[in-house]
């Protein structure tokens, strides 16, 4: 016997439905948004539901209210931190060393179970897969293994990562507005092994991160760093 599926709440048809047009670029930061009076009157809910609704987009950062006048699609702040936006490549080069990038696999796939629920797609859903090894002074320090949501980078594939970083490209073409990690002391498997030099037995230090731009998943990446060679260090400001 198939259980029958909850309805959606009514205040995230309208939450949803606002989300997704400032995700898409229907309304840009600094756009007045719809009035509560238009937005009950589309979705037949009552002004509590809109409420709710425009309340939880302010509380995620994604717009503003002004008392009186109505409410905005919020202005986007890049955020800057080692831990969250730091560019391998600025890190090297402020350390006085050469950096390197050489290319594995820069192809479209379709996403796993993971990925899929990590970027917020469909089980097979396309998806741009890369694979970098970053080196300083010609020593492998870092790993790159990256899954990026097509629709927040339609031209990934024809970027040249030898050149620009997929961490530097994405910023400039989905603005940072929010990231979650997890870091851990892990050992390497056998790619990550045989592509940063060191033994399956050396310990690693691995980041996991996925970052959002305006509420929607962009990309979903782990990083890995021989532990000999690599230190973690930084601060974060809005």
């Amino acid at each position: 016997m198939s259980r029958a599926t909850s309805p959606e709440p009514q205040y995230l048809k309208v939450k949803n439905h606002l989300r997704e047009g400032i995700a898409s670029g229907h309304w840009v930061a600094g756009d007045l948004l719809p009035s509560e009076g238009a937005l009950v009157t589309q979705f037949e809910v009552s002004r509590m539901t809109v409420n709710r609704a425009l309340r939880e987009l302010v509380q995620e950062g994604l717009i503003d209210r002004v008392q009186g006048v109505g409410s905005f699609v919020a202005q986007l702040h890049r955020i800057s931190s080692t831990l969250n936006v730091r560019d391998v490549h600025e890190e090297i080069v402020e350390r006085g060393g050469q950096h390197e990038a050489v290319l594995q696999a820069l192809v479209r796939g379709k996403a796993t179970p993971q990925q899929a629920a990590e970027l917020g797609l469909k089980r097979g859903a396309p998806v741009f897969l890369s694979l970098i090894v970053h080196l300083e002074n010609g020593v492998p320090i870092q790993c790159e293994e990256r899954a990026v949501n097509p629709a927040c980078a339609p031209d990934y594939l024809s970027q040249d990562f030898t050149r620009i970083t997929p961490t530097h490209y994405l910023l400039e073409v989905a603005p940072l507005s929010e990231a979650r990690y997890m870091i851990e002391a892990a050992l390497p498997g056998e790619v990550e092994a045989r592509l940063l030099g060191i033994a399956r037995r050396d310990p690693c230090l691995v980041v996991k991160r996925i970052t959002y731009s305006r509420g929607v998943a962009v990309t979903s990446v782990k990083l890995t760093h021989p532990g000999a060679r690599y230190q973690l260090q930084g601060s974060f400001s809005a």
